[in-house]
């Protein structure tokens, strides 16, 4: 039972490798110039939500696995000066990605930006995790199983399938009230605990 943290990391990247792996079947499935904008956009979020779930959720793992990396414990908050306007920067970036998805989609372009949006999200996992030390880990560990139901549900939009789309929801609705009831309990905002550092 004292594993169990560790293995619901696992299941949450698990969830978000899933949802962005269909993601992009489809899309590559898809004719370009048929692809529709709206499921663009639907591919491009459940992508950016689904990556970063993997990888948060492989460096949650290492941190509450006690992993070290060359001398470097995982569990230790990772900061360094700015990583929030790049961790910003990314974001702004990724959203950027997956408009130009869109406006694209319809045309025989778009593939260099999705896999441009993969790495991006694959290092924003990385660095909205390793900034957060491994006593406040539970915390974002519901919240990375939230961002797996978000990328469910995402998907579900992607294959028109409601049953995907409700119980994705739920899944991120939930994951969105407990981390909320954990930082009320540490006397801490969510903010607080995200932006690392403890």
């Amino acid at each position: 039972m004292t594993g169990m943290p560790e293995m619901v990391a696992l299941f949450n990247g698990s969830g978000g490798a899933a949802s962005a792996g269909v993601a992009l079947a489809e899309y590559w499935k898809q004719d370009p110039a048929a692809l529709r904008g709206d499921t663009a956009l639907t591919i491009g979020i459940s992508v950016l939500i689904g990556v970063v779930t993997v990888t948060g959720s492989l460096v949650a793992y290492g941190k509450l696995s006690g992993m070290t990396l060359r001398g470097f414990r995982l569990g230790n908050p990772l900061v360094f000066r700015h990583q929030h306007l790049l961790n910003l920067a990314l974001i702004v970036l990724a959203l950027v990605l997956i408009g130009g998805v869109t406006a694209t989609s319809g045309l025989a372009m778009g593939t260099t930006q999705v896999i441009l949006l993969v790495l991006l999200a694959a290092a924003l996992g990385v660095l909205l995790t390793m900034p957060i030390g491994g006593a406040d880990m539970p915390v974002v560990i519901s919240l990375l199983n939230s961002y797996s139901g978000l990328a469910a549900c995402a998907t579900g939009f992607v294959l028109k399938e409601n049953a995907l789309i409700i119980s994705g929801s739920l899944v991120g609705a939930s994951g969105l009230v407990l981390p909320g009831i954990m930082c009320r309990a540490m006397d801490r905002s969510l903010l607080n605990v995200l932006a690392g550092g403890f």
